[in-house]
């Protein structure tokens, strides 16, 4: 969650303050995430040889999806209303999908789900002043389609694997939409941009995403997107500690909900008083 959550902090930091354009970030971010995973698939066993029989063109292409659109939409959302649309897609792509499988959730997690979304909507709530429509309807499209990539990892082998074949498939898409911006725009990049967006591939999007493939593996999907909304709390945390930004009362007791809303939606196996 830690690096989803500097996700958005270096996204948010290279495009609001115009330093790369949104389809130069996105081109960026998944090159480097692709070499990055490349790079370490060599170190595998298996080596870069069996990657192309892992992941899937679905998942690839879910991942395409996300990244692009949340680039856009942060063009003209503000952070807490982005994280606040973009989770919520999240949770309802994640659990309509369980539900339509089969799943069925316990009273706890239905609780725990509605404690720790209460708290997210407490933390974000100043932030959610008239947002743009487009970008509103962007991180909707981002989140559902995060919501599917994450889905996606149940069942798979090789979860690392799995992350690096996604993302050197959709490597060929975000070149694609990079020429297709380019042309249609004005695109702006400098040395700085390009190291935020790299750094957002390389180690918060590769590495990061290879982790939560990782786990996804064990997770019960009806709780991942429970606990996916930590990531607005960290990422507020991360303002205090890194951007000089206030620690409230709000940011406390936002944060005393969202923590305890997980906690309470984690299965009995997972708690502190279980022999």
């Amino acid at each position: 969650m830690t690096f989803f959550a500097a996700n958005s902090l270096l996204a948010r930091f290279a495009l609001r303050a115009g330093k790369i354009d949104a389809g130069s970030f996105t081109a960026v971010r998944i090159g480097a995430g692709a070499a990055a995973l490349l790079l370490l698939a060599t170190f595998r066993r298996d080596g870069i040889r069996d990657v192309g029989r892992h992941g899937s063109v679905r998942a690839a292409f879910a991942l395409f999806a996300y990244a692009l659109a949340f680039s856009f939409a942060y063009l003209s959302l503000s952070a807490g209303t982005g994280a606040l649309v973009m989770f919520a897609a999240v949770q309802l792509t994640m659990l309509g999908m369980g539900i339509a499988a089969g799943e069925r959730l316990r009273s706890l997690e239905w609780t725990g789900l509605a404690v720790a979304f209460a708290g997210l909507i407490y933390l974000v709530l100043p932030g959610l002043t008239a947002p743009s429509p487009i970008g509103v309807a962007l991180m909707t499209f981002s989140g559902a389609a995060w919501g599917y990539y994450s889905r996606a990892a149940k069942g798979v082998r090789s979860p690392i694997a799995a992350t690096v074949g996604n993302f050197t498939r959709a490597a060929p898409l975000a070149a694609a939409a990079l020429l297709v911006v380019w042309a249609l725009g004005q695109p702006h990049a400098n040395w700085s941009g390009i190291a935020l967006a790299a750094t957002s591939g390389a180690v918060t999007s590769g590495l990061g995403y290879a982790l939560w493939y990782v786990v996804m593996v064990d997770l019960p999907p009806s709780l991942a997107p429970i606990v996916q909304l930590t990531v607005p709390l960290i990422a507020a945390a991360a303002g205090v500690l890194l951007l000089g930004e206030h620690l409230t009362l709000r940011l406390i007791a936002a944060s005393a909900a969202i923590l305890g809303g997980v906690a309470l939606a984690l299965p009995p196996r997972a708690g502190v008083g279980k022999r």
